[in-house]
């Protein structure tokens, strides 16, 4: 399935009218429910940053605004177990702003630090993305390289080994357009969705079925909203 930019913003419009529950909730809803929201209007109580060269990344008007002029790693603080989804609605701002370069709607899920696995604040990272290879997690560098790649990675908490899953070459942001995500650990099943496609669905033989959750960019303007964790009932 070729996600073009044409495509994505096609179904983003199907997805505004209605999101169903995550991933194989869509075969039995009921099954899903809703664990925890944030609508980003109590500051940022939920989450915390690590800057690689400084920056903005601020709760404003119901949104979690990151402007910043590198790395930038934005934990929720809590820890997820499995089986669960995160959804959440992110913009790439391109308003031509200095960061507004419509690039690396990233992310982190299922993550662990190897150095500190119980505790993934226990251990201090500068938001470079090499010092990120000591994690053990599932990552997607959506739009990544100027909004030239996409690709999915399963880290496995040793430097300068990345493991490439799948690896995408299309433009897939649009600016200024709502990007409606989706990313659900079920068991095995490791899946992100996006405007309501699925995108990347890995069948883990060793899956990290808890962990934490983190947006990661670099050099970018995002808007995010909608933050909401599902959990499915046994």
């Amino acid at each position: 399935m070729q996600l073009t930019r044409r495509s994505l913003a096609a179904l983003g419009a199907g997805a505004a009218a209605a999101l169903i529950a995550p991933g194989a909730a869509q075969a039995d809803p009921g099954r899903w429910h809703l664990a925890a929201r944030d609508d980003f209007r109590h500051g940022l109580r939920n989450w915390t940053a690590e800057l690689e060269n400084g920056g903005t990344v601020e709760a404003r008007r119901g949104k979690l605004v990151v402007d910043v002029p590198a790395g930038a790693t934005i934990w929720y603080r809590h820890l997820l177990k499995g089986p669960y989804a995160v959804e959440y609605t992110a913009v790439p701002v391109g308003a031509g702003g200095p960061n507004d370069r419509v690039s690396d709607l990233n992310t982190f899920w299922g993550a662990r630090d190897a150095r500190s696995p119980d505790d993934v604040f226990a251990t201090a990272r500068s938001g470079a993305l090499a010092e990120y290879d000591h994690l053990k997690a599932y990552y997607v560098g959506f739009g990544g390289n100027y909004n030239a790649t996409t690709r999915f990675r399963r880290y496995v908490g040793e430097p300068g080994n990345r493991p490439l899953i799948y690896d995408r070459t299309e433009p897939v942001l649009t600016a200024n357009e709502p990007h409606r995500v989706r990313q659900v650990v079920d068991g095995g099943r490791i899946q992100y969705w996006i405007n309501g496609s699925l995108l990347f669905d890995y069948t883990d033989p060793e899956p990290y079925d808890s962990g934490w959750f983190a947006l990661r960019t670099t050099w970018s303007h995002l808007e995010v909203g909608g933050f909401k964790v599902w959990r499915r009932r046994p």
